[in-house]
């Protein structure tokens, strides 16, 4: 556990000499290794239609020839079906891609 701590520490002392995009790239890189516990909710039509939880990070797909950033973001989560924050028996974790043009909205699970 210290260990990972002082590893943040370095590499906050290191981005302070760093570009703001070269921040945004290692403060990813420290977020993806430490974890979160994100949630999304995806609306549609205002209502909550889909919850996952459990989410590390949203990516943003690139084309594999070209490079070029495509119109939607993907990752891995647990499916919430009734709403309650937690992995419940019988909820499984799956893949997932919303697209830029979706009401979507991640956060930080406020539960666990």
């Amino acid at each position: 556990m210290i260990g990972r701590w002082m590893a943040a520490a370095v590499v906050t002392i290191l981005m302070a000499g760093c570009t703001q995009e070269t921040q945004n790239q290692l403060g990813r890189a420290v977020q993806n290794w430490t974890g979160t516990n994100g949630v999304l909710d995806v609306y549609s039509g205002g209502e909550l239609i889909q919850r996952f939880i459990k989410i590390d990070k949203l990516s943003t797909a690139r084309g594999t020839s070209d490079g070029t950033p495509r119109q939607y973001r993907f990752g891995y989560g647990y499916l919430d079906s009734n709403f309650n924050y937690k992995k419940d028996p019988g909820e499984k974790k799956l893949y997932f891609e919303v697209s830029n043009f979706s009401t979507y909205i991640f956060y930080e699970n406020p539960v666990e």
